[in-house]
């Protein structure tokens, strides 16, 4: 479990994050919603490791993620930054085999379960077909999944993805959303999403972290949530809530 306490996170003359405390578990899809600037990809850049908290702590199963050591926190942790790496002159195999420094080194011998855990992250994300193929030429949801895929062969048990649906016409973002959160299933993976389409995450999401000036506002399901009132206070916009006609979850309706 991720258990952030009381973390905050300042730059000169601004303060990102202002004492936040929330858990994360396994084997659940979390979305971190708010306005621009609320602090989602802040909050998710300290659990990576990228940024430093000006104060509280946060641990990964009780010890301080600093703790561990970069290739030990891999095989807890997979991120996917909201601007993707180019991919220049490598093929989608060899992208995804990627995925496994944390358990081979960089330079490591590639090992038959190396293997293996390629060959299952592209059938997990349905892939295959593309696996000899140059990545800066597939389509960007085929991308998507690709860069996906290297996080699975990974092998982590946390997931942290920034805003991967941003670069998606929606058909894509569903697919992308849809998958996973199957994935999250399948596997037990805990997925920590920055998602701006409150919609998408009340479908697909099974708790949600609002945040708003760089301070929690409210977690809980969907249906908790999704209320007008509560809406209004995330984004200062009235909504109507109206439930889907087919599973009933909540949609919102400016």
């Amino acid at each position: 479990m991720f258990q952030i306490q009381n973390a905050t996170y300042t730059v000169p003359g601004r303060t990102l994050l202002n004492d936040v405390s929330v858990s994360f578990d396994t084997n659940k899809v979390y979305g971190l919603i708010g306005h621009n600037g609320s602090g989602k990809s802040t909050l998710l850049k300290l659990l990576t490791r990228q940024y430093l908290p000006a104060g509280g702590q946060i641990l990964l199963d009780g010890r301080n993620i600093r703790s561990y050591s970069t290739r030990e926190y891999a095989k807890h942790v997979a991120y996917l930054p909201q601007q993707l790496p180019a991919a220049t002159a490598l093929t989608a195999r060899e992208l995804v085999a990627m995925g496994r420094y944390a358990w081979s080194g960089l330079l490591g011998r590639n090992s038959s379960r190396d293997q293996e855990a390629v060959a299952e992250a592209f059938r997990l994300t349905h892939t295959e077909k593309f696996a000899d193929q140059m990545v800066d030429i597939l389509s960007g949801g085929e991308r998507s999944r690709i860069w996906l895929a290297m996080c699975l062969a990974q092998q982590s048990r946390f997931l942290l993805l920034d805003e991967p649906l941003a670069p998606l016409d929606i058909a894509h973002q569903i697919d992308v959303m849809s998958l996973i959160r199957q994935l999250s299933r399948t596997l037990g993976l805990g997925v920590i999403i920055v998602i701006h389409d409150i919609n998408l995450a009340a479908q697909y999401c099974d708790e949600l972290v609002a945040l708003k000036q760089g301070r929690l506002l409210k977690t809980g399901k969907p249906s908790e949530i999704m209320t007008s009132a509560v809406l209004k206070d995330i984004y200062s916009v009235d909504m109507n809530i109206i439930s889907h006609p087919d599973n009933g979850r909540p949609v919102a309706l400016p």
